[in-house]
């Protein structure tokens, strides 16, 4: 491609010109195109009539006349651009004059990108090129993808711990943050109370144990293995001080039982209305928080998914909060949003995220809260006025269960009953 001016070239390949003012193409014969691309070799030179000739018919004896026509038909093509004029010198032969007009916009954006990139300063370009760096990097750090990279890189998956549950040792994957160093067993054995710490009946079990540094929880199912786990028997409790929560194991069992079969508030989260041929896969977990001399708290918690594309859809959440004499009316917090989900790696563990953003909230304020629930009346509400966006891990699946970090009361890993739901 040949510039011929800002908005004219000469395609040398195809033989023809290109207006760029207008995608209009003008056909050019071999004579034509080879006359002109001589006359162009040097803008205003005069060329004979014998170079031109040599040029236009290159080995071949051609009358005078030939090259006359060529130049008339020349002239016919060029005379919509009155910035260039073939003129003939008498007894010297002919020149091309561009005369450039300042009025002349160009619309080509290829021409107007060249233009911007190469016929400009060095140093134009690179503060062309660093301004441009300089956009990247904020989309890089404002998009969502770089805020999922930096949340789960927050995390490690590099140890384990043992766990003693109702006089069973089993290893524990642990999950912290990176800035946490207190990862001894003791942080969780110690909430344990050792003389009533006996199950019947458990033969193995497989855990998850999780800390921020502030909090210690863990989720544990029977099972020899992992994916031994049919959602039976599990256990999710959360210490959220550093004094001995004194668990008894042996009474915490036939409570947790009590609680969870005397009100269940959160079943099926699509609301009526939302009806039609829809799959909702439906995650519960009820999660404990004992505190020493305090009533024991459940958090009945529920997440929701529907999917509407192969990693995005839609998501329902619940968190409702309860204490074992029912002295503390029901906390609730409701969430409807939208979810993207990625796959990332935790050290050696697998994980789906899901980036959630808040749509709609509703908040159920309680009629009482005992001294035990206010701690977590604030983080609900808190959670109601600030949380825009929430993300979930899901660390571990199986055939009726998953594994979850969830974003409540800082952090902590659940263990979930998972079951599948046809609209």
């Amino acid at each position: 491609m040949l510039k011929i001016t800002n908005y004219l070239s000469l395609d040398t390949s195809a033989k023809q010109l290109i207006n760029h003012l207008n995608n209009e193409k003008i056909p050019l014969t071999f004579s034509e195109h080879a006359v002109l691309t001589k006359l162009l070799d040097f803008e205003c030179k005069i060329y004979t009539k014998e170079e031109l000739l040599e040029a236009g018919w290159p080995d071949r004896v051609v009358a005078p006349t030939s090259l006359t026509q060529c130049i008339s038909t020349l002239r016919r093509k060029l005379e919509p651009f009155q910035d260039i004029q073939l003129k003939a010198v008498a007894r010297r032969g002919y020149q091309l004059h561009i005369s450039e007009q300042s009025h002349v916009k160009v619309v080509s954006l290829s021409d107007t990108i060249r233009a911007a990139f190469f016929d400009v300063s060095l140093l134009v370009k690179i503060a062309g090129a660093l301004v441009l760096f300089g956009i990247l990097i904020i989309f890089w750090y404002g998009c969502e993808y770089h805020q999922v990279l930096k949340i789960t890189s927050q995390w490690k998956s590099d140890k384990d711990i043992e766990l003693n549950i109702g006089g069973i040792r089993e290893s524990a994957k642990v999950f912290y943050k990176n800035d946490t160093d207190q990862l001894h067993e003791s942080k969780w054995q110690k909430h344990i109370a050792p003389k009533t710490n006996q199950l019947k009946g458990l033969k193995g079990f497989s855990g998850f144990a999780l800390t921020n540094g502030s909090s210690y929880s863990f989720a544990t199912c029977p099972g020899y293995t992992l994916n031994d786990c049919d959602g039976q028997g599990i256990i999710n409790i959360t210490m959220l001080t550093p004094e001995p929560a004194g668990i008894n194991m042996e009474s915490f069992i036939p409570l947790s039982k009590k609680m969870e079969t005397r009100i269940r508030y959160n079943r099926v989260l699509i609301p009526e209305g939302d009806i039609g041929d829809i799959v909702e896969h439906h995650y519960h977990a009820d999660v404990y928080f004992p505190i020493a001399g305090q009533k024991l708290i459940r958090a009945d918690v529920s997440i929701s998914l529907v999917y509407q594309g192969e990693n995005t859809g839609q998501i329902y959440t619940t968190t409702c909060i309860t204490d074992e004499d029912c002295i503390t009316t029901p906390i609730k917090l409701k969430t409807r949003g939208t979810f993207n989900q990625y796959q990332q790696s935790i050290g050696d563990v697998d994980v789906d995220v899901f980036f959630t953003k808040i749509d709609q909230k509703e908040f159920i304020k309680p009629e009482h809260v005992t001294e035990s629930a206010m701690r977590f009346y604030r983080e609900v509400k808190r959670m109601d006025i600030q949380e825009e966006e929430l993300v979930f891990f899901r660390v571990h699946t199986t055939e009726n269960t998953a594994v979850w970090i969830m974003p409540f009361m800082g952090d902590l890993v659940a263990w979930s009953r998972y079951e599948r739901v046809q609209f």
